[in-house]
Order: structure tokens, then C-alpha cells, then sequence
């Protein structure tokens, strides 16, 4: 074993493999024989392809070169494809038109092309198969100046392009429709600003004409305080959906007119929807569900039994489990672990066998090169607990020198109402195999851990998620399990905010990374895209009235108090956070005199899809961090330019 300083170590987990090959994987679903589900490919920009494999095990896709199925409704997507007897219906990233394709011919459009391109949005579409059309989510935004309209519409299947006809308007957002198995009745999502989903929303039925429009229209539950998830019809016509009410988002259903509960426990089933499409649960058959849960960081499998409400657990090699759906004798779903990167999986239940139809990476990896995650629970303000993912540096050919201790990476993840996950990341791999801890925190406002949680970061953004982050790190330093000296803090757009906000506010860590992320919320209030619009009213308080909180707790307004090096990275098409965020903060860093790094990404939104910037931004940090701590790298990295560091480009 040779002996090295931690971060200088060789690892086989380059930034070449981290996307040489990697998908992303989502949307599995089963058609008769056929499964199909989506695919996000950097190495051809980010394009969303949908991909079938056939009852005789051919892969192929199924979206043609020139076309991207992918929706911007939210901006954040999801539900673009629909898929029924081999006909896919999506939406086409470029120009947001609804396609439908019949095996083996061209996608021909079913909504009119709209100037400027992409004004009408469509997502999470149903087929009326009675009506003839499609019954979907609409975002409008034609009507320059006004916020997009957003309304539940029909897109009649007849040839002809049509921009579907209202069914329901009023609430500022809609998803999840669903039409029972009769088509007597339809089931949707609604909510209304500041709300965001996770926060509040109502579930709505109304009966379905002859004609296809709505009549009867009721709120049968949800509110503003209590969380709604993915409505579904059961094969008997019963309505099923989950709610938070209890304080955790468990399964529930309407029955003659009364809500009952199914298995209450302290565990989530249900998730924040930050994009339209998703789904934990599916029924394989009227009296079996087949549902995932969340506990501690770990998703479990499990069937519940719809008569009596028994909760069988499956014994699945999955701790990260998401986008179920099932039929009669199978059910199919996006599943990792700790040891393998996520896979398209179908279980077939008659035979107990999990059969993994593609996998997002096809590399085998040494296990000798791969850091587990530890659940971790630490103490935080207020005698709160705060929880987290610690992964210890592994590279079976190394060792660091006797008395050294690791620098750590702490990751403070997006949304902010979002949650780590347990699957293999070779992104994180990356790091651990070089010599680097990581601790990936759940930090208060998480999802997983009930709705009160998640409630803790309601007025309190900027303050608790940046406490749990510093005491995560502080909890290790103090168990001599990682470098005090060496404390480094990284995050993606929300969790970007939350490491700038700790290096602003803090004096805790000695560097940090913001990708994309948020340096003046006052900007953001008011210059972001409807969904998110009113999120910083829970978060941060109601704007302009509080004005003041939001430039105390803005990054920009205070670098006099930032005092390490700080590396950006943005895209430059972005319009959740846009590129002006990071580009006044790298400026006021450099008037300061701060080490100080930017790598803006030409042709890349929120989130980089792209595999030749994704490569690039791993390498960037790591030759960032490696000036910044004076340690030599194992491989020839492409230098970074540093302003006000010595010695660099």
C-alpha cells in the first residue's frame, strides 16, 4: 500500500468515468410486454430520449436524433412522456410542443407551434382513451408581462393541432391528473401561492361529462396545511393519494365519501414535488399496492394489502428507490445502493426476481475503491438533532501519513426542501477515493424526516441549514475523524446559497464551492419563474415587507465578513438563479482581494447536462482545492484561473 497526503491519492473514479457513459435515469413504465423509460445523456448535451425494451430484450430508442423530450412546466420538468399501446406521447424540449409517435413512424405535433417558441408548456399527460384526447398540465405564458397561466386542458387526439381546450382554471398551479378506470371521474392537484406542494395543497374530483368537460368539482382534502401527493385510482375505482396530516406523508384513500388511513407510520411515502411525474406507490392489482418509504435516509420496499391494511416488507437489494410503477405481476422502478449507481429495475413478483434492464453507468467498480455512507446524527441548535451521510476516504492502494487526518467536503444539498440519498454517486466517490471525507447533510428543512422536519426551516433559511452544516462539520473535527484546518463547504443552487451564507456568516470553513447557487436573495424574490416565486415567503418571510431579512442574510451585502477562497460555477442560460447571482459576488471577492475562481458554462441551464462541463467543473474544484491547501494531485489537471492567489493562471 502506498503511502500518500490525503487528496494526492490516484483514483481509477476519474472525472472522464464520472460521465463517460453516465445517464440519468427516470419515468419507467410498462406497456403489455414493453417497458420503456427516459434517458438524460450528457454526452449528447442533455438530451432526454425515451427508451423501450421489448418482451424479447431489445433496447432501442424510441425519440428520434432531432428531438428532446423533456418539459420546462415549473421549469423543473418531469412528466414529459406518456406512454399507451405503443404510442408515446411528449413534449419536445425546443419548441414545448405535445408529440405524439406511433411505432415505427415520425412524431407528428398535437399542439401549434406558438411565437416565441415554447409558450405553451404541457406535462404529466393522461390518455382519455373514451374522449379521444389527452388530459394534461398547461402552462401559458404568452401574455407578456403577466405571470403564466397555468390550467388542466384537453388535447384532442384527432389529427389536428389544437392548444387544448380548458377543463379547470383558478388555482395558480395544477398537477397529477388522473381519470378513474371508468373515465367517470377526474382526480387532480391544486395549489395557490405562497404555498409551495410540500407545503400545502388540495386534492379536487369532479365527474366527467358526456361532452368531456368537469361538473361537481369538490375539494375532498388537502389545505394550506397539509401536503397532498400523487392522487391514483385503485383498479376498483377506489381513490387513493398521500397526505402529511398526521405530520408524515403516509398512504390514504377515499372511500363513500370518508378519508381513511393505510399503515400510518412515522416514515414518507411521499416526496417534494419539485417535478411533476413523480410516484412511490402503484397498484399491481386492486387488493395489492406496491408502495416505497423513506426511513433514516433508506427507502424499503414493501406491498400493502388494501383489505385489511398490512404492511409486508420485500427484501430488496435497493436503499434508494423512485418512480415506481407496477401492473398485473410486475412492477418496475429507478433503484441504487450504496455499492451500485441507479438501474432501471423490473421486480416480477411471481418469480420474487429483480431483473435490472439498464443500468445509468455501466462500470464494474472495485468495491476497494468505494466509501459507503453512514448515517450520521449530530447535535445542532435549540438541543435539535440534525442528521446526515458520512462517508470516510477509501482507495484500497493508499494510505495517508501517520497523525494526518482527511480535509472534509461537506455538501449542502439543493431544493432547499430536498433530501441526500444513499445511492452510489460517483461523484462523491470521486472525492472519497482521493483521499477526501465527505459528509452529505440532511440538515433541518429536509424531506424524510416528517413534516416537522421539514417546517424547521420555515423563517429560518440561512440560518438553520447553515447551523446544521457547520455543526456537522464541527461534530467530526471534535471526533477526530476529519482536518479542523480543513473544512470545506460545497452546494448546488438552494445549497449553493446555504455554503455561501455559511462562509459569509460563519467562520467555520477555509473553502468552498457554489455552483449556481444564490448570493442575493432580494434578487431572487423578485427576479425568478412563477413555481418558485413565493417560496421565499415561508422560507425567509413575505417581500418587500421584510425586506430587511432578506438583505441581512444575503451573501453580497456582507463579504467584508467572508475571509476564504470561494470557487463559482454557472450557466449561463439559467433562469432559476440567473448568471448575475454569482458574477457580483466573484466580482466583490475580487475587489477584496479574496482567492477567487469562475467557470461559467456557455448553453447550460440550471443544472449542468452536459458531460464536457460536468468533467470540467469536477477537475476545476479539485485543481482549486489543491492550490488552496497545497497538496500535488495524482493526475494533470487543466488549470483553473485564481484571481488573487499567487502562482496560478
Amino acid at each position: 500500500m502506498l503511502c500518500a497526503p490525503f487528496g494526492s491519492w490516484k483514483s481509477p473514479i476519474t472525472a472522464d468515468l464520472v460521465v463517460a457513459g453516465s445517464l440519468g435515469l427516470m419515468e419507467p413504465t410498462l406497456d403489455g410486454e414493453d417497458v420503456y423509460w427516459t434517458e438524460m445523456r450528457p454526452t449528447e448535451k442533455g438530451r432526454y430520449v425515451v427508451v423501450r425494451r421489448t418482451s424479447d430484450g431489445v433496447i432501442q430508442d424510441v425519440t428520434p436524433p432531432t428531438y428532446n423530450a423533456r418539459t420546462r412546466v415549473h421549469e423543473y420538468g418531469g412528466g414529459a412522456t406518456r406512454v399507451r399501446d405503443g404510442a408515446v406521447y411528449f413534449s419536445n424540449f425546443a419548441d414545448q410542443r405535445l408529440y405524439c409517435q406511433l411505432p415505427g413512424q415520425a412524431p407528428q405535433p398535437l399542439t401549434p407551434a406558438t411565437d416565441p417558441p415554447g409558450a405553451l408548456r404541457y406535462a404529466a399527460a393522461l390518455v382519455d382513451a373514451r374522449r379521444n384526447r389527452l388530459i394534461c398540465v398547461r402552462e401559458d405564458h404568452r401574455l407578456a408581462g403577466h405571470e403564466p397561466a397555468n390550467t388542466l386542458v384537453a388535447v384532442p387526439l384527432d389529427g389536428r393541432e389544437d392548444a387544448g381546450a380548458i377543463l379547470i382554471e383558478g388555482h395558480d398551479f395544477y398537477a397529477s391528473p388522473r381519470l378513474s378506470p371508468d373515465g367517470s371521474q377526474l382526480a387532480w392537484l391544486a395549489w395557490n401561492h405562497p404555498n409551495m406542494p410540500w407545503d400545502g395543497t388540495e386534492l379536487w374530483l369532479a365527474d366527467v361529462t358526456a361532452q368531456g368537460g368537469l361538473t361537481n368539482v369538490r375539494c375532498v382534502a388537502g389545505g394550506r396545511d397539509e401536503s397532498i401527493f400523487q392522487p391514483e385510482w385503485s383498479p376498483d375505482g377506489v381513490l387513493y393519494f398521500v397526505s402529511d396530516r398526521s405530520g408524515w406523508w403516509n398512504v390514504y384513500r377515499l372511500r363513500e365519501g370518508h378519508v381513511e388511513a393505510l399503515a400510518p407510520m412515522q416514515a414518507e411515502f411521499g416526496l417534494p414535488q419539485w417535478g411533476l411525474g413523480m410516484s412511490t406507490y402503484a397498484f399491481e392489482s386492486a387488493e395489492r399496492l406496491v408502495c416505497t418509504y423513506t426511513q433514516n435516509g433508506l427507502w424499503h420496499l414493501s406491498v400493502l394489502d388494501t383489505r385489511n391494511g398490512a404492511l409486508q416488507s420485500i427484501d430488496a437489494p435497493f436503499t434508494s428507490i423512485h418512480d415506481l410503477r407496477a401492473a398485473p405481476g410486475r412492477v418496475t422502478f429507478v433503484g441504487a445502493t450504496p455499492r451500485r449507481v441507479a438501474a432501471v429495475v423490473v421486480w416480477d413478483i411471481s418469480a420474487g426476481q429483480f431483473i435490472v434492464l439498464r443500468t445509468s453507468n455501466a462500470l464494474d467498480l472495485d468495491e476497494g475503491y468505494l466509501s459507503l455512507p453512514e448515517p450520521l446524527e449530530f447535535p445542532t441548535e435549540g438541543g435539535l438533532t440534525a442528521h446526515g451521510l458520512f462517508y470516510a476516504p477509501r482507495n484500497r492502494d493508499y494510505e495517508a501519513p501517520a497523525g494526518e487526518k482527511p480535509p472534509l467536503l461537506v455538501i449542502s444539498h439543493g431544493g432547499p426542501t430536498g433530501a441526500t440519498s444513499s445511492a452510489l454517486n460517483l461523484s462523491i466517490q470521486y472525492w472519497t477515493s482521493r483521499g477526501f471525507a465527505v459528509l452529505d447533510v440532511n440538515y433541518g428543512g429536509s424531506t424524510g424526516y416528517g413534516r416537522a422536519y421539514r417546517q424547521r426551516l420555515n423563517g429560518n433559511w440561512g440560518i438553520v441549514d447553515v447551523d446544521d452544516c457547520c455543526n456537522g462539520a464541527l461534530h467530526l473535527a471534535r471526533q477526530g475523524r476529519v482536518d479542523g484546518n480543513r473544512l470545506v463547504i460545497r452546494g448546488r443552487s438552494a445549497g449553493g446559497y446555504t455554503a455561501l451564507a455559511a462562509l459569509t456568516f460563519r467562520n467555520v470553513f477555509h473553502a468552498g464551492a457554489s455552483y449556481y447557487g444564490i448570493s442575493d436573495l432580494e434578487t431572487l424574490a423578485v427576479d425568478t419563474h412563477k413555481f418558485e416565486s413565493r417560496y421565499l415567503d415561508s422560507l425567509i418571510g413575505p417581500y418587500p415587507e421584510r425586506r430587511d431579512l432578506y438583505r441581512a442574510r444575503s451573501p453580497i451585502y456582507a463579504v467584508d465578513r467572508l475571509n476564504c477562497p470561494v470557487i463559482f460555477f454557472q450557466g449561463l442560460e439559467d433562469r432559476v438563479v440567473p448568471p448575475d447571482q454569482a458574477e457580483r459576488m466573484v466580482e466583490a471577492l475580487r475587489r477584496k482581494g479574496l482567492p477567487v475562481a469562475y467557470v461559467p458554462f456557455e448553453g447550460e441551464q440550471h443544472g449542468f447536462r452536459q458531460a464536457g462541463n460536468i468533467k470540467r467543473a469536477l477537475e476545476a474544484e479539485l485543481y482549486f482545492y489543491s492550490r488552496v491547501f497545497g497538496f500535488e494531485p495524482a493526475e494533470s489537471l487543466t488549470p483553473v484561473r485564481i484571481d488573487n492567489l499567487p502562482d496560478t493562471v
